[in-house]
């Protein structure tokens, strides 16, 4: 096989790679739907959720670090950080909201991911935003407002609520990307996402065992096998596809392969949740999908995937 063969069957598998982890990430919102149907709250779930997913992550962490020097305090800290804005916040708003709102909804609110880091680049780091960036922002937000407006008209004012918390958790998880490059570059990407969700993990077993007394684990069985699927399929093994896309056709590609994720949301929302197709729902994705290619496609701007274990 020829290197022109084996360039091409990088990119294929690459390419698969890619578009798996987007369509898996994207079926999480249907899982935690489906879950809320077993009379189950937000804490509970999340809880089950991070349980299962805890020793995968360790192991992870541990293959990571091996023959790697132990964390500075800095880096610890650093680490200790990110978990908790990039992980377990943004995965807790993100739960929560879904109580509120459509997957479909949530999935585009998430969506904006890109146009969030970039905003915090030119607050934080007093980056230029330019016209064509300024733009694709308007483009996307204006899609998540046409969804939105017919969403609360329908749902009333929880939609507000709903949309609310799960902005929170794509702002969230815009501050991690926006701080977690440097310790990318000296932990390595694998070794930092393992011990951030670590410590995600870990505060929301916490988080229940100071929230919920410990009667309120019993569940529905339908809810455990829901969130072994939610940590295995929709949150461990994303993560190990797209960064396994990423080291074969780059963050950019990666990203913009990403784009299916707000399209299956909405495909699976119809078919396993009984959501309404619309032509508002279409057009708003339309709008924030387009936006989002004109943010990303920018040379200048650095490339990240659209969403991660949240």
């Amino acid at each position: 096989m020829n290197s022109d063969q084996l360039q091409s069957k990088s990119l294929a598998i690459g390419l698969a790679l890619a578009t798996l982890g987007s369509v898996a990430f994207s079926g999480k919102a249907i899982i935690i739907k489906l879950a809320y149907r077993y009379d189950v709250d937000a804490v509970t779930l999340i809880m089950y959720r991070m349980l299962f997913a805890l020793p995968i992550f360790l192991v992870m962490s541990w293959w990571a670090s091996r023959g790697k020097a132990p964390l500075s305090r800095q880096d610890a800290w650093a680490v200790a950080g990110l978990g908790f804005a990039g992980y377990y916040l943004a995965s807790f708003l993100d739960f929560a909201g879904l109580v509120y709102i459509s997957a479909s909804l949530e999935r585009l609110i998430l969506y904006l991911n890109p146009t969030l880091v970039l905003l915090l680049a030119w607050v934080l780091h007093h980056k230029q935003i330019s016209c064509r960036q300024a733009v694709g922002m308007m483009i996307s937000y204006s899609g998540v407002v046409l969804v939105f407006g017919h969403e609360i008209r329908l749902e009333g004012a929880q939609t507000l609520l709903g949309a609310a918390l799960v902005f929170g958790s794509a702002l969230s998880y815009a501050v991690y990307l926006s701080f977690s490059a440097e310790l990318v570059k000296r932990l390595g990407s694998l070794r930092l996402v393992g011990l951030a969700t670590t410590v995600a993990c870990v505060l929301c077993l916490l988080q229940f065992v100071v929230l919920r007394p410990m009667s309120a684990a019993v569940v529905a069985p339908e809810v455990i096998w829901l969130s072994v699927l939610n940590a295995t399929v929709c949150t461990v093994a994303p993560v190990l596809m797209v960064m396994m896309a990423v080291e074969r056709i780059g963050a950019s590609l990666t990203a913009q392969t990403g784009m299916v994720g707000p399209l299956s949301t909405i495909l699976m929302g119809v078919v396993l949740l009984g959501e309404p197709f619309t032509a508002w729902l279409v057009a708003g994705s339309v709008l924030v999908i387009a936006g989002v290619f004109v943010v990303s496609t920018r040379r200048a701007t650095p490339k990240v995937t659209t969403r991660g274990v949240s």
